[in-house]
């Protein structure tokens, strides 16, 4: 090219090496296969998994999920403990179905969340949730007695049917425990066996907690106090005077610890961060970490937050082992969960009786 300056065609046309012949190439997306028939959900997946960006995590979250489902130790055959982990907004919205499911037919070994992911539930066995705005006046909707949740909006009176609901069970609870004072089965009640005794109590098979109950999966609960079940909890206490329900946290610590180092191997899958992440990944750090994870937020790390963290900095903490299979997704959950839970739990699931 006559007249081009030398140091700007150097700069323009720098010489590639050539790449590896195993170098993966990006594929797109052809609509134009599927003309004439129903694209599956594995179509989607086949189609994204080498398109980039946060296609190609998200088809990665599915590649590990699906491994460890399909891990089984050689001399006992079993299977991988897989620890859930989401935060009670997602419990607002509608993918509190997509737990009920993971939870209904045992895909899961245990759960930590939030006391909004506890008590969110039980709610809407009481009462419904509705769509509305991000951009709802707070001052309106407070006048109106509505709490928004982002888009979301759940009126005051569904709180008010949860404090008829469960301070009547609450009341029973503390009973059973004053009355088993100095005995052999004496009752120590903790987050988790409060969960399962709402759980068994609610009798509603739209709640997750009712499964998880029916079929023994514990679920934890760090902070159970943080939320409305927190000011029922408070209410109470003025209620049952001089007699208070007692609720020890660390016969729980002691039992989520022991699931994981009992565990032939560990997975975790969590959406969100917060107390949710932090007490899954540190119940891994006690078996020096967890062989593969999944984390699902839009958290970025440049404030040092438990949230924005990848996968990379668990593994300095002995959370997630070295050279584990780990996979951070950069997308809201509700946006992306239902597509991984389709090629993964359910896709098998596809073909199963009614019944099981």
């Amino acid at each position: 090219m006559e007249n081009v300056p030398s140091t700007a065609a150097q700069a323009v046309l720098v010489k590639s090496e050539e790449m590896p012949e195993d170098a993966q190439k990006v594929e797109e997306l052809d609509f134009n296969k599927f003309r004439g028939r129903p694209i599956t959900a594995d179509d989607l997946l086949q189609g994204m998994r080498h398109m980039g960006f946060q296609a190609t995590a998200m088809c990665e979250a599915i590649r590990i999920i699906n491994d460890m489902r399909a891990w089984r130790d050689p001399e006992t055959g079993e299977r991988t403990t897989i620890f859930l982990g989401y935060t009670s907004n997602l419990i607002s919205s509608g993918l509190r179905g997509v737990f009920r499911y993971l939870v209904q037919h045992r895909h899961v070994s245990a759960i930590v969340t939030t006391a909004g992911g506890i008590e969110e539930d039980f709610i809407k066995c009481l009462g419904d949730t509705y769509m509305s705005s991000f951009h709802a006046p707070g001052a309106e909707l407070r006048k109106k007695g509505l709490n928004r949740i982002g888009n979301l909006v759940v009126p005051n009176s569904n709180y008010c049917a949860f404090e008829d609901w469960v301070v009547p069970i609450l009341d029973k609870m503390l009973e059973e425990q004053e009355a088993s004072k100095g005995t052999e089965e004496e009752i120590h009640w903790t987050p988790s066996k409060v969960i399962h005794r709402l759980g068994k109590e609610i009798n509603d098979e739209r709640s997750v907690y009712y499964w998880a109950w029916k079929n023994d999966i514990p679920v934890f609960c760090p902070a159970l106090t943080d939320g409305s079940l927190g000011d029922m909890l408070y209410f109470h206490t003025f209620k049952a005077s001089p007699q208070q329900l007692r609720i020890d946290i660390v016969e729980d610590i002691r039992k989520i610890n022991t699931i994981s180092v009992r565990a032939k191997r560990a997975g975790m899958i969590i959406l969100g961060g917060g107390i949710v992440k932090h007490h899954i990944a540190n119940a891994c750090l006690m078996r020096n970490g967890a062989e593969s994870a999944v984390y699902i937020n839009t958290a970025q790390e440049f404030d040092g937050s438990d949230a924005g963290a990848r996968p990379d900095e668990a593994v300095s903490w002995g959370k997630i082992k070295i050279g584990a299979d780990a996979v951070k997704v950069y997308l809201e959950a509700t946006s992306c969960f239902p597509f991984i839970v389709a090629n993964t739990f359910a896709k098998d699931d596809q073909y199963a009786k009614d019944d099981q």
